[in-house]
């Protein structure tokens, strides 16, 4: 199997939201670019620590003026991902950088239509049993 590896940029999208008179700073990492690199693992952690040197995530470019570049510190954790702090016009943002193999794919698998017989059925009968949930062979 050829080892097919990828950047990952991954931005932790802040949203504040107000409960019982407390403000909340809720805080979740989304993947924003996966970009497949064609070469080695050393090709593709040096794609990733330019990623970490120079990527600007949308919510800073959206307000930077041509010319300008936000303050930026950049980590190297002891795993190999960077954990990048940016500044820019009182706004803070973060990303972090990962190297990643792809190892396996599926494609979306959809079920086909029922029919308005079988619609009814169930409606009647109620609703399938759900799939029994992934355990550890042993």
């Amino acid at each position: 199997m050829t080892a097919q590896w990828y950047v990952l940029i991954e931005e932790d999208t802040r949203v504040s939201r107000r409960a019982d008179g407390v403000d909340l700073k809720l805080h979740r990492w989304t993947l924003a670019a996966s970009h497949p690199i064609s070469g080695t693992e050393e090709q593709a952690r040096a794609a990733a620590e330019d990623a970490a040197l120079h990527y600007l995530p949308a919510v800073l470019a959206r307000h930077a003026r041509p010319g300008e570049s936000p303050a930026r510190r950049a980590f190297l954790t002891s795993d190999g991902a960077w954990l990048v702090r940016l500044q820019h016009h009182h706004r803070d943002c973060h990303i972090r950088v990962t190297t990643a193999r792809l190892v396996h794919t599926q494609e979306e698998k959809q079920a086909p239509q029922k029919s308005f017989k079988e619609k009814v059925k169930r409606a009647l009968d109620g609703p399938e049993p759900p799939e029994k949930p992934w355990v550890p062979k042993g």
